[in-house]
């Protein structure tokens, strides 16, 4: 009867080991993180034609390469651009975005990031702004030039 119970003690002792192990290799598994300085860009407001590019800073702070798999836009006026390698742990990176502004108007777009991120695997990006005529801020028209200030 000791016998039994002395085996049976060893065997939970040996499977409290075997789960304690697991749990132990699980808590320091390698994980990608991703962390964007910011997640809106405010273009304010632009003259028509004028240049749309504008950067998305992110970083790696996990512990295992980041992979950005997907960038897409909600529309076509809206082109992101992704990094094609790898963004080793602590390295920085950058996602593109360019805006059409030959579109006068209001600029409300939201860019969708995935990756291999493990808390945040899909991130969503905002840009906002205002694209006017040239030579129009905020609204308000250029005045026309009466005849004494033309002459």
């Amino acid at each position: 009867m000791f016998l039994k119970f002395q085996e049976i003690m060893k065997n939970i002792l040996v499977l409290f080991i075997a789960f304690f192990s697991l749990t132990l290799a699980n808590s320091q598994e390698k994980k990608p993180e991703i962390s964007f300085e910011k997640t809106v860009i405010d273009y304010g407001t632009v003259n028509k034609g004028d240049n749309g590019v504008r950067e998305f800073i992110f970083r790696n702070s996990g512990n295992a390469p980041l992979i950005i798999s997907n960038v897409k836009s909600t529309c076509g006026c809206t082109i992101p651009k992704k990094p094609e390698k790898p963004i080793l742990p602590g390295e920085s990176e950058k996602i593109q975005v360019k805006y059409d502004t030959k579109r006068v108007g209001f600029i409300r777009k939201s860019i969708t990031v995935t990756s291999n991120a493990a808390s945040s695997p899909t991130t969503i990006l905002k840009i906002k702004g205002q694209v006017v005529e040239n030579n129009q801020q905020k609204g308000i028209e250029r005045k026309k030039k009466s005849i004494v200030e033309v002459y």
